[in-house]
């Protein structure tokens, strides 16, 4: 028999599983009654669901892959109307479960309510902003997830009802507090259930090191996220509901779990900050800045989807701009020009390639990204150089525990792969 969600969450905190063998991001778990009233389900994108006396409040509403398993896992534990889906955030992990929901009221003669949509007022500019951007977001989603085929949607289920800073909503005489905090995204909530205790985090909390560096993904907020769950910790919940990964319950480690995350934000930004107010380049920052050891082996801080040297990138982009001190990438010449020069000096592409599979195999994988990427750039056509580039991706990805880092060098070395295909190599 499967650990329910609780009992995992147990075995993960005194280290008895890891979020390595279970990654928090990619679960697909049964309905947890986690409390009297409240059902959880773990998924890629989870949804809370509290029954009160006559309706079920949801928070978020998962994901389009799993909107109808997770609806039939809902009604196994309750017939109650959904009056109201609150989203955490715009990401459409989160918004995308509701149409069963709708469909199932529409079918109703006797005239089971539609599900009201509650959400911050910059949802629904995320939204506008996803279908100005779906081909692109299409393709990074793709290559962070190694999903070729993805396609990005364009159609959104739009909240009824927004707010700005803070709101309330009672449903059957039991209050919901919707707070806003920007972390993850700018448009992100968080619920305090006063009644119960419960705290609904929304991604501000996923059982992994903050995602709050994502390189393919717009600004994040960090020093914002850490005041947001410091702001959280101080109302002592006994449950929390986090957006991936599972439920903490006890007042104790709520507050652990909660304060670590923001000690570990309030790290990285305070030592970026501070080398950036003495005048130091991005370069230098990336390769000094270091989280607390201590934190990144907490079992719910593991950077297996961000990693904490992404988060720097972050801090820089948010308060310094996209120069990064270095004049010769101001206005820079054509990567291909350069890639070129280089080869020529070295004495051909093949001997950058050389040289990259040389440091490949000593260890030095950043290097030797380097230098296979410039070797392939420098001659485009030539299969050596495409093969050490698959070569050294391929080991890039193997070695690194990021979903992030993975997913990039993995589909750079499946492009080589794919040449040398075409090559008939």
């Amino acid at each position: 028999m499967a650990d329910s969600a609780l009992d995992l969450a147990d075995k993960l905190w005194r280290g008895e599983a890891s979020v390595e063998e279970v990654h928090p991001v990619v679960v697909n778990g049964d309905l947890d009654e986690v409390a009297p009233g409240i059902g959880f389900i773990p998924a890629f994108g989870n949804v809370s669901g509290f029954s009160t006396d006559d309706s079920l409040v949801l928070v978020d509403t998962g994901s389009q892959f799993q909107a109808r398993a997770n609806f039939d896992k809902v009604r196994s534990w309750t017939d109650l109307p959904v009056e109201t889906a609150i989203y955490t955030h715009g990401h459409i992990d989160h918004v995308f479960g509701l149409a069963p929901y709708e469909a199932e009221a529409e079918a109703d003669t006797a005239g089971r309510p539609h599900p009201r949509v509650v959400a911050h007022e910059l949802v629904p500019a995320r939204f506008d902003r996803y279908k100005l951007t779906a081909g692109y977001n299409g393709v990074i989603n793709a290559r962070q997830f190694k999903m070729p085929s993805f396609q990005w949607p364009t159609e959104y289920r739009y909240p009824d009802e927004t707010y700005t800073r803070r709101h309330d909503i009672d449903v059957a005489g039991e209050r919901f507090e919707l707070h806003h905090g920007k972390g993850e995204t700018d448009d992100h909530t968080w619920i305090w259930v006063p009644g119960r205790k419960v705290l609904c985090t929304g991604d501000l909390f996923i059982w992994a090191s903050p995602n709050c560096g994502n390189p393919q993904k717009v600004q994040r907020y960090p020093r914002e996220w850490a005041l947001a769950l410091r702001e959280m910790a101080a109302l002592e919940p006994d449950l929390l509901l986090p957006g991936h990964g599972w439920p903490i319950a006890g007042a104790d480690r709520v507050r652990q779990a909660l304060t670590d995350t923001a000690d570990l934000l309030e790290s990285l930004v305070d030592q970026t900050l501070a080398m950036m107010n003495g005048g130091a380049r991005l370069d230098e920052i990336v390769h000094t800045v270091r989280a607390p050891a201590d934190l990144l082996e907490r079992p719910y801080l593991r950077p297996v989807y961000d990693e904490p040297e992404f988060v720097v990138r972050t801090v820089w982009r948010l308060y310094g701009g996209w120069y990064d001190g270095n004049p010769a990438h101001l206005k820079p010449a054509p990567e291909a020009d350069l890639a070129r020069e280089l080869a020529d000096l070295a004495g051909g592409a093949d001997r950058l390639a050389d040289r990259a599979g040389e440091l490949a195999a000593a260890g030095d994988l950043r290097l030797a990204g380097h230098l296979a990427e410039l070797a392939a750039q420098a001659a485009p056509g030539d299969a050596g150089a495409h093969r050490v580039r698959a070569e050294v991706f391929a080991r890039r990805a193997g070695v690194e525990l990021s979903t992030m880092s993975k997913g990039v060098f993995s589909w750079a070395a499946d492009e080589s792969q794919a040449r040398l295909a075409d090559m008939g190599d």
